[in-house]
Order: C-alpha cells, then structure tokens, then sequence
C-alpha cells in the first residue's frame, strides 16, 4: 500500500476542472489536467478513495505500460511487455475497451481483438491455459487508449461507469435525464456545497425522475456517490483484479458508511417539483432507492405555482428546462424561461440560481443578467449553466427579453461580427483538420478593431493594440466594449473563459511585469506536447502561436543534438527538443517566474531534470562568460532590454543583433551546428554585411504559420550557420 501507482480519472469534456480540484481534496498527487480527464498518483488507497468518492468522475485507469505504436502489430508486441499473471488469474475473465484518437488503429473492434491476443497468448504460451472474455462484469477490464502514435494500457478499476450510482431503475427514465456525474457537476459548478453548509435550502422545480435532488443531498449528507444507496455498489473493476487490497478497501467503506449516517440528520431541505405525474412517481422510487425519502421531497406541481418554501430564507434554484431548440425556434421552450424567470424574480430575490441551457442567449428570456456562464456537454449537445444572483441589481430593463434586444449593435460593430465568425468559420476549421487547437483567429482585420484575438482549447485571449493619441478615447472604448460583447457571442466561448489585454510598447523590465496576480494555469497541447498557459497575469500567455513551426522545425532538426535555448522564456522550444530527442537542452532566462513555468513545462511532459538544464541569469552577460559548445541554438532576445553589455546601457534588437549573433555563434555553437535567430520586431532587417563569414538563410515565410499570414512582419526567423 505504500507504492506510488500513476492513475487517470475520465470525465466528460467541461468537467476537466472540477475534477483536478476534486482529486486535489482527494488526496491525489501530481494531479495533471488534460482533455477528458485528469491524471494523478499515489498509493492504491486513493484510488479506490476516487471510485467511491468522486461525483464527477466516469473511471478511474491505473498505467501499466506506455508504447509507441505504428501498426496492430506494435500494439500486440507492446501488450505483451505486461507480466498479465500479475492482474489475472490464469481461468479468469477479461473484457478490453481499445479507443483511438488519431493512431494507426483506426478500428477499434480490431484494436481490441490484438490487444486480447496479446493477453490471452501471453498465458497459453506459459501455462497452456487461457483466460476467457467476458464482456458484461469481467474479472479485468483492460483499457487501451491509442493516442497519434503512443498506446497506453491500464486497468479499469471502476468497472462500470462511475455515474451510474445506483439508485435508478435501469429501463425507467422519463425524458432524456442528465446523466448523475452531470448533475453534480453542475451543483459544484454554481456552489450548492457552500449554500448547504450554510444551511440553505434547494428546490428543482423541474425535476424529471430526480437526478439533481437526489446528488444534491449525496453532496449536502456528506454521501460517497459510490454509496448512494446505502452500500457499495456490486461491480467494481478492481474485485477481480489479482492487486486489489481487500483491508484497504472495507476500512473506505467503513469510513464512507459513518460518514453517510452523521451527514443524513444534517441535510438542509431538499425539494423537486414536476408537472408530469409519471416524471413524479419514477423520480419518488429513485429517491426511496437511495434511502433518501427522509431528506429529498418530490411533489407534482406547475411551474406557475412555484413558491418559496415556507421558513427557507436562502438557498439554490436549480433548473434543466427543455433545452433542445435555439432561441426563436421553439415558443414552447421560451415560454418555460420566461415563466421560471417571473417566478424566479418574484419569489426568490436573495437567492442563487442554476439554469441549464443549450443557447446561452436564451436565458435572457429570465429577465436576469447572469454572473458567470459555464459550458458542458450533455452527450454531445453543447450547452451552458447560467449562474444567476437573484437580485434587483441583476435585473434586466423591461424584464424577460431575447439577447437580440439587449444590445444593438453598431453597423461597424455588425461588421466585426461577421468578419470573426467567417474567420472562425474557415480558419478554424482548418486549424482543426491539422490538429491544430490553439491559433489566431483575428489579427486587426478591421481598422476600428484593433484586435488580436487567439483560440486556446476554449478559451479567448483578446489583446487590444494601443490606439494612436489622435483616436477619440471614448470612441475606442466603445468598440472595444461592442467587441467584448460579441466575441463571446460569436465564439460559443463563455465570457469568463474570454481575458483581455491592452498592449503598447514596453520598455526594459515592463515587458515582464505581471498583469494580474490570480496565478491560474491551463493545459493546452500543440502536436504530442502539452503547455502551461495563463491568461491574466502576463502581458503574453506563455505560448508564442506564431512559433509553432519553428517549434516542430526545432523539434525535427533537434535529435541526438546539444540545445541551447537563450531567452527562453517558458521553455516551450525547450520542451520541443527535448520531445525530438535532443542530447540535452539548456534554457536560460533571467526571469524565476518563467524558469519555474519552463520547468513545470518540461515536468508536464515527463521530461527529467537531468538532461534539461534551467538556468536564471543575464542572456547578454551569460553569453559573454558561459562557456560550452551546442549543436543547435535558437537566440530569441527582446526588442528591447536594459543591459550594460557591448558598451552600452540598453540592448536594441535592430542595432545590437548583429554582434549578439557574433558573439553567440563564436563562444558556443560547435562546429556544424546551427543558430536559429528569431525576433517579433516589425521593422526588423537582418545586417548582412555585418555576418560575412555565416551561411544566412530566412526562414521567416516558411516558418509563418497560416493564421499569422495577415501580419508577416512580426515574424521573422533566420538560419544561421559558418560558411
């Protein structure tokens, strides 16, 4: 029980967050957010803990082996690198799940019939004897993920989807109920821990069969949703598996099933309306199922009689009203918002309140202005949690109305509009047919939008260019705010997920001053490599987009060789060699913020500390007393910096970067290597005459990524080796 084990918990897409945070308070270690789940560590213990506590989980995988794959026939060799007796009793049972995102292996039935050849191979060339499938509740289930051209094997120990706790009647559903993992998540999402223990109380007035109510009180008694019935429910992928730990196990349980019975008498009022008696009547056996009819009320009522409850001061509204149809194509649906939103407004002022919808727009039909909009997906429907303050103060003029009236838009206005969504339209869909999720979407196609406007993996980071003085400011932050409405809007990006910069020129140490303090990190991924972005407390978000190409020219040029990254910044080109197979690679900075964030980088990746040097100091002074010799090195100084090397006070790109090449290229690149020099600057213009004796080659065209193609002048890439 003491070995640390690597794990990786699925969850549906949107849910990634809540996830990390619920592993964190887990106890889980190395906790790494990715798309579709999150990876972390520790002993087996807390992983049977995740099974049985996590709300928003599907499973939970323990890592056996990662390979690269480049036909079936490396999948089989790379499933037999696992001892299998370790997992499996020789006569028992197995069932395999082979998924693939962009491998060799396109079929999947296929992919999992190698990977059980592989098992079942294994133990008739040792023992003469095999195990058999059995596809419903295997002794194992085994996990294959098929990922470009890398496998990994695992081992389900959830068995079962997570979501399914138990308490429904398989075959009885009334509708299309959301899914168990769902409903949490969208409980945690708008706060309904925090409104419990404050004794608040919480009221679903369209409750269908139950779901939020019921995983409302498993959240507010303090109830392991892999207990929601009283007791553990039977199939667990790890029952049969040769590693479980049975005493590890039943002292969880044990702990979950005291835990359930101090929660219960602490419950605040828990309470479901519905107007269709059979939606009533499967929602009150699912409730009597879970052993919850003391705690939850289901009661058939019509929206239009929805009232506070009686002696409950605050508490949580919590809504999933049909929500099929866009606005404007159904006034059935938009008269369910616009009746919740009277009642809402009317009756439960001081409140919270959660409204799930497949059109963000269509919640202004409540005549309530949203604090915070939230996307996840039920299925493969999009849709957006509203999180509402009842308060006068978030009210709208005129009360309900659709979001076309709210805001009219400006003719100029009406033109951005339309020229981001074809931007997106066209541009974004060919950035995904590359797998490219993290692009520029916007690059001041317009003269009264000066904007650069970047897709991060659902995420907006708008930067503003500075207007000129003689630009009327009122006028430029009236469009500014006409974008800012709009982006959200035209990207199906929520508000909170869009972060706005102004930029202007900095000089000496402002280029690297914090914007904001809020210090949040997300994972996004360029090709195999994932990157740590953050998009509120720097001027720039760690990710330089236009340098993908030369990220994955660093990357091919890079095996087997010694790399040298001067200002490196985030690492990120660091993390590129390093993932090409270079030697070695060394970064050097000045800053401690953005070392700590390049090793965070090399650390996501799974890249050791050994082979890839960090080091904080002065570029300009290193470079004048380092010694060494490097086979490649990218030189991405600044535009400009203070510094007192080469006989002067300030470093300048233009006039400076001739003798900076001089210099670098005759103290550290070995012979026959190669010096990339990149620069941002867009009056730039390389001094050739000052570098006879170089082999120069410009690379700044071929290096342009197609999003950047509106402004080749901010990139600029040279080739730079001896004659």
């Amino acid at each position: 029980m003491t070995d640390t084990y690597d794990f990786f918990a699925t969850a549906p897409r949107g849910m990634e967050p809540l996830l990390a945070d619920e592993l964190r308070a887990l106890g889980a270690g190395g906790v790494a957010e990715t798309r579709a789940g999150v990876a972390f560590s520790g002993p087996l213990a807390t992983a049977y803990r995740v099974c049985l506590w996590s709300r928003v989980a599907n499973r939970v995988l323990l890592s056996l082996a990662t390979f690269a794959i480049a036909s079936a026939d490396d999948l089989y060799d790379g499933v037999q690198t696992v001892d299998w007796s370790d997992h499996l009793v020789v006569d028992g049972t197995l069932a395999v799940d082979f998924i693939s995102v962009g491998s060799p292996i396109t079929h999947t039935h296929y992919g999992a019939l190698k990977v059980k050849d592989g098992v079942v191979d294994q133990f008739r060339e040792r023992s003469g004897v095999r195990p058999s499938v059995e596809t419903t509740r295997p002794d194992v289930r085994i996990n294959v993920f098929a990922h470009r051209d890398t496998a990994t094997v695992s081992i389900d120990l959830s068995g079962e989807s997570l979501h399914r706790r138990g308490y429904r009647e398989p075959g009885v559903q009334v509708g299309a109920p959301l899914k168990e993992n769902l409903a949490a998540a969208l409980l945690l999402r708008v706060g309904w821990p925090q409104i419990a223990a404050a004794g608040g109380s919480l009221v679903d007035p369209l409750c269908g069969s139950g779901t939020l109510p019921l995983e409302a009180a498993l959240i507010a008694a303090d109830i392991a949703p892999g207990l929601a019935c009283g007791v553990p429910r039977p199939a667990w992928g790890f029952l049969g598996w040769r590693g479980h730990d049975g005493a590890a196990w039943g002292a969880l349980v044990d702990e979950a099933i005291e835990r359930r019975a101090a929660g219960l008498p602490a419950a605040p009022p828990i309470i479901g309306y519905d107007h269709d008696a059979r939606a009533v009547a499967i929602a009150l056996a699912n409730v009597g199922r879970a052993g919850l009819a003391g705690v939850v009320h289901i009661e058939r009522r019509e929206l239009a009689a929805l009232e506070r409850p009686a002696r409950a001061e605050h508490g949580l509204v919590i809504a999933n009203p049909p929500y099929g149809e866009r606005l404007g194509e159904s006034p059935a649906v938009e008269g369910v918002y616009t009746l919740l939103g009277e009642r809402l407004r009317t009756r439960f002022t001081g409140w919270r309140a959660g409204v799930l919808a497949a059109d963000r727009e269509i919640g202004r039909l409540t005549g309530l202005r949203a604090r915070k909009v939230t996307t996840f997906y039920n299925g493969a429907l999009k849709c957006s949690l509203l999180d509402f303050e009842i308060s006068e103060e978030r009210f709208l003029r005129g009360g309900a109305r659709p979001a076309a009236a709210a805001h009219a838009a400006s003719p100029q206005a009406e033109m951005f509009a339309n020229r981001l969504r074809k931007n997106e339209r066209h541009l974004g869909k060919q950035m995904r047919r590359t797998g490219v999720t993290c692009y520029r979407v916007y690059d001041a196609d317009l003269p009264d939008y000066s904007l650069a406007i970047d897709i991060y993996e659902g995420f907006a980071h708008v930067q503003e260019y500075a207007p000129p003085p003689e630009i009327d400011s009122g006028k430029a932050a009236a469009r500014l705010e006409e974008a800012m409405l709009l982006i959200p809007q035209v990207l199906e990006i929520p508000a909170e997920r869009v972060f706005l910069k102004v930029r202007q020129r900095q000089r000496g140490a402002a280029q690297y001053d914090r914007q904001a303090t809020l210090g949040e990190f997300y994972i996004v991924h360029e090709d195999d490599c994932g990157y740590l972005v953050n998009f509120s407390d720097y001027l720039d978000t760690g990710l330089f987009l236009d340098q993908r190409i030369t990220r994955q020219l660093i990357r091919e040029e890079c095996k087997g060789r010694r790399f040298l990254n001067l200002f490196g910044y985030t690492g990120t080109a660091s993390v590129s060699a390093a993932k090409g197979g270079a030697a070695s690679t060394t970064t050097v900075d000045l800053s401690r913020a953005y070392l700590d964030w390049a090793q965070r980088n090399l650390e996501l990746n799974g890249l050791k500390p050994a082979r890839n040097e960090l080091v904080r100091a002065d570029c300009l002074e290193w470079i004048a007393e380092a010694g060494g010799s490097y086979d490649f090195i990218l030189l991405d100084p600044p535009t400009f910096s203070n510094s007192k090397r080469m006989g002067r006070q300030t470093f300048d790109v233009q006039r400076d970067h001739a003798d900076l090449i001089g210099m670098t290229a005759r103290r550290l690149l070995a012979p026959g290597g190669t010096l990339l020099f990149a620069t941002n600057s867009r009056r730039f213009r390389l001094d050739q005459e000052a570098l006879v004796g170089y082999r120069l080659e410009d690379l700044s065209k071929a290096t342009l990524p197609a999003d950047f193609a509106r402004s080749p002048r901010m990139h600029t890439v040279w080739r730079i080796t001896a004659a």
